[in-house]
């Protein structure tokens, strides 16, 4: 048990690491006095109306996420799904990925629901929102196919010709992949019944089976354009995210809303990095997105960037730990809906 927490430390504290060195890489030739009176003079009004839109998506994915909830079979409260996913983001802010678990464990216990079917259902709605974004990526790119044909050929050119001239080591390592995938195979069939009479089969087989009843919600669900009309607006609402607070400067303020889009495709990027609260990640990619495919002046591209995750990350601090403060008062005074 020692161990693992100390290889969780270890790990935490390299992601923070690499963050904290993007954050340096984003301002160590920025003129941090000029960020700082950005700061100072932004016009936060628009700002504060992004954020609010920000509860809104979340409100959406609280009830997206009761669908697929219900289709299992079991009742949730929109205000308890609600607090769960609040107190996910609250701790993804501290610890990448945990967010997930803390709010199927939350809802589990407040609702009397499986954390395994919960956490199922948690894994469909990722990977229907990696095909979202994958999605926008690409259609961002067909709009913007010139900016981002420029950025890629700037940024990433040298990268990809240096790849492609070495293709046959490329090959001969995923050939190896492939091998050792085959062999691993071979010996779980081989020794088979020594695996099935194992004590942790029987648990783990349990926690797989119900993890797999929650993944195939999303098919088994008869609200499916529901289900597709909160994505939409879950999608629209983190767009309005990007696109307000680009008010708040006068040198993001004639960006457009496709332009958000394609900020909102980027920088998501850096959001899902395996970094603390997508600190340095976030700062880095969007501040390279705006001057690079924008030409936004780059002190005020990490002005943007610092004040629009700020904002983002102070609302899942109070919203979170409010939800948290919430979901505890409302737990004594009623029953789980499920028992």
């Amino acid at each position: 048990m020692l161990r693992k927490r100390i290889i969780s430390v270890i790990e935490y504290l390299f992601f923070l690491g690499i963050g904290l060195l993007l954050l340096w890489l984003s301002v160590r030739n920025l003129d941090l006095s000029a960020i700082w009176k950005d700061i100072q003079q932004a016009t936060y009004g628009w700002l504060f109306i992004a954020l609010f839109f920000a509860l809104v998506s979340h409100v959406f994915r609280a009830l997206r996420w009761n669908l697929l909830i219900n289709t299992l079979g079991y009742k949730t409260r929109l205000s308890s799904t609600f607090f769960a996913v609040m107190i996910g983001y609250l701790a993804n802010t501290a610890v990448p990925r945990m967010g997930e678990f803390a709010r199927c464990g939350v809802l589990s216990k407040k609702e009397k629901i499986p954390f395994n079917t919960l956490f199922g259902t948690v894994i469909s709605e990722r990977i229907f929102d990696l095909v979202v974004l994958a999605l926008l990526i690409f259609l961002v790119t067909i709009f913007q196919l010139g900016l981002l044909g420029d950025f890629m050929q700037r940024n990433f050119g040298p990268f990809f010709e240096s790849l492609f001239t070495n293709i046959y080591s490329i090959l001969i390592f995923a050939g190896i992949l492939f091998l050792v995938f085959g062999v691993l195979i071979y010996f779980v069939w081989l020794f088979r019944e020594k695996i099935k009479a194992h004590k942790l089969y029987d648990p783990l087989r349990r926690f797989l089976d119900g993890l797999w009843n929650g993944i195939k919600t999303i098919k088994r669900m008869p609200q499916k354009g529901l289900f597709l009309v909160y994505t939409f607006l879950i999608w629209l609402f983190y767009a309005l995210m990007v696109y307000l607070p680009f008010f708040v400067l006068p040198e993001t303020s004639q960006l457009t809303f496709i332009d958000a889009l394609t900020v909102l495709a980027i920088g998501s990027l850096g959001i899902v990095a395996p970094v603390p609260g997508g600190i340095g990640a976030y700062h880095y990619i969007v501040k390279v997105t705006l001057t690079e495919l924008y030409q936004v002046e780059a002190n005020a591209a990490m002005s943007f960037a610092t004040i629009s995750h700020a904002g983002q990350t102070l609302l899942n601090i109070l919203a979170g730990a409010a939800s948290y403060f919430l979901i505890g008062v409302f737990s004594k005074k009623q029953k789980p809906l499920n028992e």
